[in-house]
This record gives structure tokens, sequence and C-alpha cells, in this order.
């Protein structure tokens, strides 16, 4: 069976931006309201930092809950990782997650400034300098057969799709406006050249942007 690289559960506002400007250490996606952006999945029954019984079932449910179904490794760009930029400072920052990521898979984290590998309960993260082709066969490698998740941010999945190495996209479009920041795209359109579109509105506010390739 193939193996999948895959965009699951990626938020954008109503006008592209995947997060707002000025990230920091107190504020992972710049003056974007994470609130707003992510709470069609904080509400389901399936969101896995619930820490009270109920939550929504249905559509929203449905890709919580497939988040890490068939995943075996995951890609994301240094700033999904943290809010430094240049070289390292120190080897100290391991991530905004604490001691128990939510990957459960290897993490590769794209960077021009390699650091050494280091593991979290039962996530190691790798830090790798390379073209998005190379990391991919890396993560497909390290997969061990199952598909790899492409965790972003935006720019990252930007990148790997403009490599045309992306073979399914799952993006949540929130019912806000950012109005600046690092921007997915102007319009869902611009993927239709590559990718099959299925446009599916949720009773939470959010309308999930279904694309497979062509």
């Amino acid at each position: 069976m193939e193996q999948l690289l895959r965009v699951q559960n990626f938020c954008v506002s109503r006008d592209g931006f995947g997060t707002g400007e000025h990230q920091s250490l107190e504020r992972p996606f710049g003056h974007a309201d994470p609130g707003a952006m992510f709470a069609w999945a904080g509400a389901t029954a399936s969101w896995p930092n619930r820490t009270d019984p109920g939550g929504s079932r249905g559509l929203d449910d449905y890709f919580t809950r497939d988040f890490t179904h068939n995943i075996g490794a995951e890609i994301m760009g240094r700033n999904k990782f943290g809010p430094q930029r240049g070289p390292w400072a120190d080897h100290d920052w391991r991530g905004w997650w604490g001691d128990e990521p939510p990957f459960h898979t290897p993490v590769f984290v794209m960077t021009h400034h390699p650091r050494p590998s280091f593991t979290l309960s039962d996530t190691t993260f790798h830090f790798v300098d390379d073209d998005p082709a190379a990391v991919l066969a890396t993560a497909r490698e390290a997969a061990r057969g199952k598909d790899v998740r492409l965790g972003g941010g935006a720019t990252t999945i930007r990148e790997f799709l403009d490599a045309g190495l992306v073979d399914t996209l799952h993006v949540a479009v929130a019912p806000v406006e950012i109005g600046s920041g690092v921007r997915l795209w102007e319009s869902p359109e611009e993927l239709l050249d590559r990718f099959h579109l299925e446009v599916v509105p949720s009773p939470s506010g959010v309308t999930h942007h279904l694309f497979w390739r062509r």
C-alpha cells in the first residue's frame, strides 16, 4: 500500500492565515486567538486534552479522532516547534507540548540550524536541514509503512505543495479573520489545478476542505 503524505486538521482563518504575527513563547499563534481557530476540535468527544465527559460527536469528532490513524511519522517546520529564530541559543527548549507530546511517532523538524535529536515519552524529535523530498524520504522510512503527517505551519505546507509531494489535505476554515500573519492561501481554488476538492460545512461553524490529488 502506498505511503501517503497527509495534512490533517490544519486550521486557517476565513482570510487564509494559519497563524498571526509576532509569535512568541507566550503566544504560539502570534496575535491570532487559537481558541477561535481550534474551538471546533476542542469541543469534540475525541479531543485528547478533554478532562470532562461529553463533547460533540459527528463530523468534527470524526476528524479529531482520525488525526492519529495510520500515522507513522510527522514533519513540521521550525516555527511549529518553537518561537526561536536563527542559531539555537541553547538546547533547553523542547517544544510547546511538555513531557508528553501528542505525536507518539518520530518527528522531523525542518530547520537550517540542526541540533541533536532528543526523546520525550514516545516521541523522538529529529532536526533536519534538507529539501522537502529528502525529508519526506527519511520520514517515510521512519514511518515503517504507515503514512506521514505534514503538520505545518503554513509555510512548510506550501513548500511541500510546491514540490508536488502532498497527497491529501484536510483544512478546517474557521469563521474568524486574522488580517495578517502567515498565509496558507488567498483562496483554496489555488490548489484546484492539482487537487480535487470537496467542501463540507459543519454545525460548529467551521468549513472542512478536503483535497485529494488529481
